[in-house]
Formats: C-alpha cells, sequence, structure tokens
C-alpha cells in the first residue's frame, strides 16, 4: 500500500489550502482516513478523522476551519483548511486504517498506514 499526500506550500495567514491524500494498493476496505500534524518541536497530533461511515471528528484547535472529507471510490482523503493560521504551520500527515485483500479474498486484518508528510507554511 502507498499513501500519496499532496496540497502543501506556504500560504498567508487567513488564506486557504486543501490537503488531498490517496492510497493505492490491494485494498479491501477502509476503516478511517485522517490527518495529523507535526510542529517542530512538538509531538505529532491528530487534525482530523472521518470513519468510513462519514463519522468525523476535530481537534479543538482546528474546528470550525478546517474540513475533513473522504471519496471511499478513489480511497483519498482531503483536507480543506480556512482561516489558517500561523500556529498551524507543520508537517501534515495522512493516515489511513485499512483492510488488505487477502489471497481468498476475504479481508486482512486492519493495519496502519501513513503517508510521506507535506509541508504546510503560514506565514506573512
Amino acid at each position: 500500500v502507498q499513501l500519496q499526500a499532496s496540497g502543501g506550500g506556504l500560504v498567508q495567514p487567513g488564506g486557504s489550502l486543501t490537503l488531498s491524500c490517496a492510497a493505492s494498493g490491494s485494498i479491501f476496505s477502509i476503516d478511517t482516513m485522517g490527518w495529523y500534524r507535526q510542529a517542530p518541536g512538538k509531538q505529532r497530533q491528530l487534525v482530523a478523522i472521518i470513519t468510513s461511515g462519514g463519522s468525523t471528528s476535530y481537534a479543538d484547535s482546528v474546528k470550525g476551519r478546517f474540513t475533513i472529507s473522504g471519496d471511499n471510490t478513489k480511497n483519498t482523503v482531503f483536507l480543506q483548511m480556512n482561516s489558517l493560521k500561523p500556529e498551524d504551520t507543520a508537517v501534515y500527515y495522512c493516515n489511513f486504517v485499512l483492510r488488505l485483500r487477502g489471497g481468498d479474498n476475504l479481508p486482512l486484518a486492519p493495519r496502519i498506514y501513513w503517508g510521506q508528510g507535506t509541508q504546510v507554511t503560514v506565514s506573512s
């Protein structure tokens, strides 16, 4: 399984960015898709997560500004980020909990996969 993230960049405070992350491989099903971020000198933290049923959860710091969505047909997760602040600056990582397809076409046990990270810098 490979996760390819894109969409990061430099944006001014108050601006917007959209991140995307697509998973490829012999995927049977996806349990959850999410975004984490890690700022310099800090631990990686959850930003937002979406379940296969469409339920979402957000870190308090991004509620009302960020929106997570998923396209299960394309195994892709998006993070729409609005009203960006300098404190949103970090490397953003996508995270999938998914089940690969086994040799008998049945799902294997769920495993966690990470994307390579994309830098988001909010600065004037």
